[in-house]
């Protein structure tokens, strides 16, 4: 949101606002189809919708897609990629407005590439930006609370989220395939849509997962696959990813050769070590968790390791419901809790850490450092040998927003990596 809109939505009456901008929002959703020739029936276009999951769902099917000698696009919310060419999401955005959609989509047939893999965000679809994509697929991995405050209640969210699928249904692609997760209560809504091929995928379809402290093995269809990927959650993304390139014809064999292969996903549990040789051995995890649930299952992936945690998952203005409870989680997993601050926008960064520290009942396992990079200085330092700091929330976010809708460049990755230079004399690097 541009700083001109902020102030005009101080300006103008809610009620104006609520009345004009949907016209406003789709008016220019389609000048910018227009624009652009329509380039999304030019070219295969798959989305990935869900509160958890998307980022990486669309980077696992790229480099399986590219494994089968593909030439992809991607976009989400940790970059933006056309062909040999990738860039970071700057725009704290996951779909951008202003023909954004419509222009990437159009550079991605100029530069031929054969498939597009897009995340499709509820905020999106509030705005219109879906329109005027024609998709071949859609993904659906998950749901739960979240954005409520934006979209009044779950069930609005929800019903958000399936205009996702109404917009397959209107496809003039053949065939429309659905691809949803039936682990979810909400899959078997995705699977109702009205199209030519309905693909669930569950943990059922396994013969065995095993986790481990450094990825996964699965097996599917008699084949072992193992892969550098960390958590359940992970292996649901990659259900959804060999469901999707299955589904488009791409071999087990392939897929299994992209995902041995697969490397680390920038802000999704990527982990940064220690030196060799260092007076002890830390590693720090980043990772984009910010839901209850995804937190749950983040702090799960490492539940026989010491750690220190690292939170401010509770941005200004949204989900409040949420804040004790992330408090509570972290105090429920880690031994230690360090609260700080994150994307406060107009709110007091002060309150909204208390809410959390309210749902932590030992306050001797808890410290507030409103500094984030102090957080991360002091986490590094306290941590014991052999132990892991899991910092939580942003991932690749490039901002920390403040009032007025000031931002204060960032990177958690680097943070991390300098703190980590400074403290141990030496650089230290992303692991797979």
């Amino acid at each position: 949101m541009s700083t001109l809109l902020y102030y005009l939505k101080k300006l103008i009456p809610e009620f104006v606002l609520r009345a004009v901008l949907p016209v406003y929002h789709y008016l220019l959703s389609f000048a910018g189809a227009v624009r652009y020739g329509f380039p999304s029936r030019h070219i295969t276009v798959i989305g990935v919708t869900g509160t958890k999951g998307k980022s990486s769902v669309v980077e696992i099917i790229g480099a399986i897609f590219e494994a089968a000698g593909k030439r992809t696009a991607l976009a989400g919310t940790i970059r933006f990629k056309i062909g040999d060419q990738s860039r970071p999401n700057l725009y704290k955005m996951t779909m951008p407005g202003r023909f954004f959609m419509q222009k990437f989509l159009r550079k991605a047939v100029d530069e031929h590439c054969d498939i597009a893999v897009i995340e499709m965000t509820s905020q999106g679809v509030m705005q219109y930006r879906h329109k005027w994509i024609d998709l071949d697929a859609l993904i659906f991995t998950n749901i739960s609370p979240e954005h409520i405050e934006s979209h009044g209640s779950f069930e609005n969210y929800l019903s958000a989220k399936l205009a996702l699928a109404r917009l397959l249904e209107h496809s003039r692609k053949r065939p429309r395939r659905v691809i949803a997760n039936t682990d979810d209560e909400h899959g078997k809504d995705f699977l109702a849509a009205d199209v030519e091929e309905k693909i669930p995928y569950s943990l059922k379809d396994l013969d065995l997962h095993t986790l481990t402290g450094d990825g996964a093995s699965i097996v599917i269809d008699g084949m072992t696959i193992r892969t550098p990927l960390m958590g359940l959650f992970n292996v649901y993304n990659m259900l959804a990813a060999i469901a999707c390139t299955r589904a488009f014809g791409v071999s087990l064999k392939t897929i299994e050769k992209a995902l041995v292969a697969l490397p680390p996903i920038a802000g999704r549990v990527e982990k940064f070590e220690s030196p060799k040789g260092a007076q002890k051995q830390v590693t720090a995890v980043v990772d984009y968790a910010h839901t209850t649930d995804s937190l749950t299952q983040f702090y799960t992936a490492f539940e026989k390791d010491r750690k220190i945690c690292i939170l401010g998952n509770t941005g200004g203005g949204r989900d409040i419901w949420k804040r004790p409870e992330m408090g509570r989680i972290a105090a429920e997993h880690c031994d230690h809790v360090i609260l700080t601050n994150e994307d406060p926008y107009d709110e007091d960064p002060a309150a909204i850490i208390q809410a959390m520290a309210d749902g932590i009942e030992d306050k001797t396992r808890l410290s507030i450092i409103m500094d984030r990079r102090e957080a991360i200085r002091t986490a590094l330092r306290r941590a014991p040998d052999r132990s892991f700091v899991l910092i939580s929330g942003k991932g690749t976010d490039p901002y920390i927003m403040g009032p007025r809708n000031t931002k204060e460049p960032w990177s958690d990755a680097q943070v991390v990596q300098e703190e980590m230079a400074k403290l141990f004399g030496e650089e230290s690097g992303s692991t797979p």
